[in-house]
């Protein structure tokens, strides 16, 4: 069954608002954020420029998204945990570590997608 609220076209636009806060947000409190969006400001226009075909820069776009989609998750993943509490606990940690991990994956996924695309 569905929520309750609003339906239709102003669902759609109080879903981008809530989006639009959470970019500023992240922008705002997270500095690997800003870092990774300020690679990907270089980056795309590289990708526009060195790739080969649609194809070949569809993926090399995708991958710098990719960076930036998967730090947006890992910080939500932050945000909540630290919410709980700031106190040490095992299942804590492990969330943030396994967060980081998935960014840490993002990136090399992005280095070797550019690396093959590139050079081979």
């Amino acid at each position: 069954m569905a929520k309750p609220g609003q339906t239709g076209i102003k669902r759609i636009i109080s879903a981008s608002g809530y989006s639009l806060k959470g970019l500023r947000a992240c922008w705002r409190m997270e500095s690997a954020f800003r870092q990774e969006v300020a690679g990907a400001v270089v980056l795309i226009p590289l990708a526009l420029y060195l790739g080969d075909g649609g194809l070949e820069k569809a993926v090399l776009i995708a991958t710098c998204m990719l960076v930036l989609v998967v730090e947006l998750l890992n910080s939500g993943i932050e945000a909540v945990v630290d919410r709980i509490g700031h106190e040490y606990h095992e299942l804590s940690g492990l969330a943030k570590d396994i967060g980081s991990a998935a960014v840490m994956l993002s990136i090399a996924t992005l280095i070797g997608c550019w690396t093959l695309i590139l050079l081979f």
